[in-house]
């Protein structure tokens, strides 16, 4: 049971709802809705029963409650222990990712670190977004997030999360019938990426290029809101990962088609180099990002 389900379990008690509940949490309203169901999907019972339009815990949400108040107790206990260590902690860590998309959420994490650890600044380093590994070894950063790790005796990398990556395509687009997409059905599209060079776009690296399929037109393009408007005027289709593609998913002009029947997989890693020795505030910061994208899935 994941610690967000906890949460929103808490939080519809407490607020008597899933209306006020919403707004405690900062979700929509369907995906609260939605969580609730992969939670009670993922338990095999019913959480809550639904009489006179409000929700009353099962016996299995009763015995969930009392889990959450135990274990959210015990997490915010940790955080303030954690946050009183940090008193008189100060330093930087310079950061930047491979990807444009995780700047999404990349904020909302740095910013909850720094309400524990308030004299640590965090600093995103715009200017390495598509090459963090260069520059990690070249000194200009303290952490690289990547999915496309490399070989190197200097480097260690922590994993942080997997997701998926989905092709985005118009709603009346020719693919809109189909469960999931092959190789093959690229050919003849206009595929928009984020950047160069194609061995770390991750679509043509691990379905593309083991196929032997060039998509009919390459268009390079870096921000994702630009991509996601070029798909909607069915301009081409583009791949990203599920939770940067969920915001523009509430529009019924734009779908996601799974890749292959098994999906299109990425492990994401911290990279760091072995020769610096970092403060312990360090690994904190790392099990922040490990659970940013449970928390914004």
């Amino acid at each position: 049971m994941e610690i967000r389900y906890l949460r929103l379990i808490k939080a519809i008690v407490e607020e008597g709802g899933i209306t006020k509940a919403t707004s405690r949490l900062h979700l929509t309203q369907s995906a609260l809705s939605r969580q609730l169901q992969e939670a009670e999907s993922q338990l095999g019972a019913k959480i809550f029963f639904r009489v006179n339009k409000k929700l009353i815990p099962t016996e299995a949400g009763k015995k969930l409650l009392q889990l959450a108040d135990e274990i959210l107790d015990k997490i915010e206990r940790t955080e303030q222990q954690i946050k009183a260590m940090a008193i008189g902690e100060t330093g930087e860590i310079r950061i930047s990712t491979e990807c444009y998309t995780s700047y999404h959420w990349l904020p909302a994490t740095m910013r909850k670190f720094q309400r524990l650890y308030p004299n640590v600044k965090t600093r995103i380093v715009m200017e390495a977004t598509h090459n963090p590994i260069e520059k990690l070894l070249d000194g200009e950063l303290d952490l690289a997030i990547t999915s496309d790790p490399i070989e190197d005796k200097h480097i260690r990398y922590i994993k942080l999360f997997k997701d998926e990556m989905f092709a985005l395509i118009p709603s009346g687009h020719k693919f809109s019938g189909k469960k999931f997409l092959n190789a093959h059905d690229f050919s003849d599209q206009n595929l928009i990426i984020h950047s160069l060079p194609m061995d770390t776009v991750s679509i043509h690296k691990y379905i593309l290029e083991p196929a032997g399929v060039t998509p009919a037109e390459i268009t390079i393009l870096p921000l994702t809101e630009a991509t996601v408007e070029m798909v909607r005027a069915e301009m081409g289709i583009t791949v990203m990962a599920g939770w940067a593609m969920a915001p523009y998913l509430k529009s019924a002009e734009l779908k996601k088609i799974r890749i292959t029947p098994k999906g299109l997989i990425r492990d994401n890693y911290a990279a760091m180099l072995i020769e610096n020795e970092l403060p312990e505030y360090f690994e904190y910061f790392i099990d922040f990002l490990r659970t940013a994208i449970q928390e914004h899935g």
